[in-house]
C-alpha cells in the first residue's frame, strides 16, 4: 500500500534542504539587487553590469557538476557543509577586506557560485528519501528554496541604503550561520545510496539523447527564472528610472510568483505529466517574454514578467518531475548537469540583457531571443515526447 506524501520520507531532513536552499539562493543571486549601488561606486558600463551579475550564475553552475559527483561519493550532508562554509567564509572575506573593483565583484561571483551550487545538493538530499509517485511533489517543496531570491530582492537594496552595499556582504553572513547549524542537527543521508562509481561513469548519461533534452529544457526554465531573478533591479532602475529600493519591490513580487508555484509545478506534472505541463510553460514563457520587450509602462511590464515567472517556476518543477524517473540511479549527477544547464542558461540570459542594453539601447533583443529560446525547446518536446511515452511509461508508475 502506498503511503501518503507526509507520511514518506524523511521530513526534518525535507525541511533543512529547503532552509540550506533558500538562504544559498538568497546570496547567490545578491549582487542582482545590490548592482545599481555598485555600479555607482565603481562606474560600471551596461554590460559590466550585466556579466556582474551573470558571473554567479555561470559559476553555480558548473559547480553544480561538480557537487553532483561530490554527494555521490561523501553524501549530500557532508558536501552541504562544506558548501556553506566556503561562501559564509568567501562573504565575510568580502566584507572584511572590500571589494573595490569589477575584477573583485567577478572574483566575488565565482565564491558566491558555491551558494547556486546548492541545488545539486539540497534536490539530492530530499528526493531520495521518497518513492517515485512522490518526486514532483518533494523535489518541488525543496526547490520551493529559489524564494530565497525574494529574500534578496527585498532587504538586500534598503539595507545597502541603510548601511552601505559592502555591509550587506557582511549581514548575510548571520542567517546563514544559523541554517549552518540547523542543517547539521536536521538534515539525515538518504538510505539505499548508490555506490560510488568512476568519475567517467558519472557521465554515462551524457551518452543519451535524454538527458541532453532535459538539460535543454531547464536551460529555458531555470535559466529565465534565475536570469530574471539577477537582472530585474538593473532593468527596472534603467528602463523606467525606479529607485533600488523600489525597484528590489516589483523584483520580489516576480520572483515570488515563479517561487511559489514551483511545487505545483511538480504537482502538476505528478497528476497530468511533465510533458503537458512543459508544453503549456514554454507557450506561455514564450508569449509573456515577447509582451516584456514590447512593454511601455512599469505596470504593463510587471504584468508580463509575473506571468513569465509562473510559468518558468511551474516549468523548474515538471522538469525534476520527469528527471528521476529516467535517471532514478544517476540522480546525483543528472541533478548536477541539468542544473548547470540551467545555470547556463541564466548566465546568458543576464549577460545578454547587459549586452542589448549597451549596444542596441535597448533590453528588448534580449528579450526577444530568450522567448525565441523557449519556442525552440517546445519544438524540441514535440519531436521526443511520442517515444518518452512509449519508453518511460513502460517502466514507470507515475505519468509522462
Amino acid at each position: 500500500m502506498q503511503k501518503s506524501f507526509w507520511q514518506a520520507g524523511h521530513k526534518p531532513t525535507l525541511f533543512s534542504a529547503f532552509l540550506y536552499f533558500d538562504l544559498s539562493f538568497m546570496v547567490w543571486v545578491l549582487l542582482g539587487p545590490l548592482a545599481v549601488q555598485i555600479a555607482t561606486d565603481l562606474q560600471l558600463s551596461p554590460a559590466e553590469k550585466g556579466l556582474m551579475v551573470a558571473v554567479p550564475t555561470l559559476a553555480g553552475a558548473i559547480l553544480r557538476v561538480v557537487n553532483g559527483l561530490l554527494v555521490d561519493r561523501i553524501g549530500p550532508k557532508r558536501s552541504g557543509a562544506i558548501s556553506q562554509l566556503i561562501v559564509i567564509g568567501g562573504l565575510l572575506s568580502a566584507y572584511l577586506l572590500g571589494v573595490n573593483s569589477f575584477a573583485g565583484t567577478l572574483s566575488l561571483g565565482v565564491i558566491l557560485g558555491f551558494a547556486g551550487a546548492s541545488f545539486a545538493i539540497a534536490l539530492p538530499l530530499a528526493s531520495r528519501w521518497y518513492p517515485a509517485e512522490h518526486q514532483g511533489k518533494a523535489m518541488g517543496l525543496a526547490g520551493m528554496g529559489n524564494s530565497g531570491t525574494v529574500l534578496a530582492a527585498l532587504f538586500a537594496p534598503m539595507l545597502a541604503k541603510l548601511f552601505g552595499w559592502n555591509a550587506v556582504l557582511g549581514l548575510a553572513c548571520i542567517p546563514l550561520a544559523i541554517v549552518f547549524v540547523a542543517f547539521m542537527m536536521m538534515a539525515k543521508d538518504p538510505p539505499g545510496t548508490p555506490a560510488p562509481k568512476s568519475v567517467v561513469e558519472y557521465f554515462e548519461p551524457l551518452k543519451t539523447a535524454d538527458a541532453w533534452w532535459l538539460m535543454g529544457f531547464y536551460s529555458v526554465t531555470f535559466g529565465g527564472f534565475v536570469g530574471l531573478a539577477a537582472s530585474l533591479p538593473i532593468y527596472f532602475t534603467d528602463r523606467f528610472g525606479l529607485t533600488p529600493v523600489t525597484a528590489g519591490y516589483l523584483t520580489a513580487a516576480c520572483v515570488l510568483a515563479g517561487s511559489l508555484v514551483r511545487p505545483m509545478g511538480g504537482a502538476l506534472a505528478d497528476r497530468i505529466g511533465g510533458v503537458k505541463a512543459l508544453t503549456g510553460v514554454f507557450i506561455i514563457a514564450a508569449l509573456a517574454l515577447t509582451g516584456v520587450s514590447m512593454a511601455a509602462s512599469v505596470t504593463g511590464a510587471l504584468s508580463f514578467f509575473v506571468v513569465a515567472m509562473l510559468a518558468l517556476g511551474a516549468g523548474n518543477g515538471s522538469v525534476f518531475q520527469l528527471v528521476p524517473q529516467r535517471f532514478s540511479a544517476e540522480i546525483g549527477v543528472m541533478t548536477g548537469l541539468v542544473g548547470m544547464a540551467g545555470g547556463v542558461g541564466g548566465f546568458y540570459l543576464a549577460s545578454s540583457l547587459g549586452f542589448a542594453k549597451q549596444y542596441s539601447g535597448s533590453f528588448a533583443p534580449g528579450f526577444l531571443i530568450f522567448a525565441g529560446l523557449a519556442l525552440l525547446a517546445l519544438a524540441g518536446l514535440t519531436l521526443v515526447k511520442a517515444k518518452w511515452r512509449s519508453c518511460w511509461e513502460a517502466a514507470a508508475t507515475v505519468r509522462i
